[in-house]
């Protein structure tokens, strides 16, 4: 009988994170959902039988009793999926400060504080997949939005160091490059689809280790290169 994968995605919303919730219950995989604010998720644990935690992901606190719950009720986690993020828009001089270190809190300093402890984890299991979410921005920066940017660009750099250094540990660590997006588009075009989107995550996260792939675009046919 194959093994039962156990799954935590951090940062839950209606989009891709529910359809990755769908997905890995649909899959037989026994799930964990993290969000600020729990309540919004009622519907989603109804509906894929999900568990659902509070989490800051910026608060060491948070994150670390975080994983103690799902270590007592889950027994140890397969996969990690790192969703949240937080924007800080306008001209670069008129930023808030404090804007722009709460968005750096939440988009990279979170990923890294989730990841580290999904890693000790994980080293003492031999194995596991952490995934990251990313935008384009994670590679080029916008007018007006350089807190972004800043925040997108740090996670990426997190993901590669740690995917040079766990992988020879058979931690598959890998970053995914959202360049559009995400919603159902009635006419399938203009936006990149979340289930589509889950497919792709699951595929990366089970690839053969002779093979793993650690970045990932992802990008609507439609999109200008």
């Amino acid at each position: 009988m194959a093994k039962t994968e156990r799954a935590l995605i951090v940062g839950v919303g209606a989009g891709l994170s529910a359809s990755l919730a769908r997905r890995l219950r649909h899959d037989g995989a026994e799930v964990a959902l993290a969000s600020r604010n729990i309540d919004k998720l009622a519907g989603l644990v109804k509906e894929s039988g999900a568990r659902a935690y509070r989490c800051d992901a910026r608060r060491r606190e948070d994150v670390a009793a975080l994983f103690k719950a799902v270590d007592q009720e889950l027994g140890g986690l397969d996969l990690v999926i790192y969703n949240p993020s937080q924007r800080a828009r306008g001209p670069f001089v008129d930023l808030d400060p404090t804007e722009v270190e709460q968005t750096l809190m939440v988009t990279a300093y979170g990923g890294f504080l989730v990841a580290q402890e999904a890693a000790r984890r994980m080293l003492k299991q031999g194995h596991g997949s952490i995934l990251f979410t990313g935008a384009s921005a994670s590679v080029k920066g916008y007018a007006q939005s350089a807190p972004f940017a800043m925040g997108k660009f740090a996670l990426r750099g997190l993901a590669q160091s740690m995917a040079r250094e766990l992988a020879p540990k058979n931690i598959h660590v890998a970053h995914f490059v959202i360049d559009g997006s995400i919603g159902k588009d009635p006419e399938g075009e203009a936006r990149l689809d979340p289930d589509a989107i889950a497919d792709t995550y699951l595929h990366i996260h089970r690839q053969p280790r002779s093979a793993w792939t650690w970045e990932v675009e992802l990008r609507p046919w439609v999109e200008r290169f």
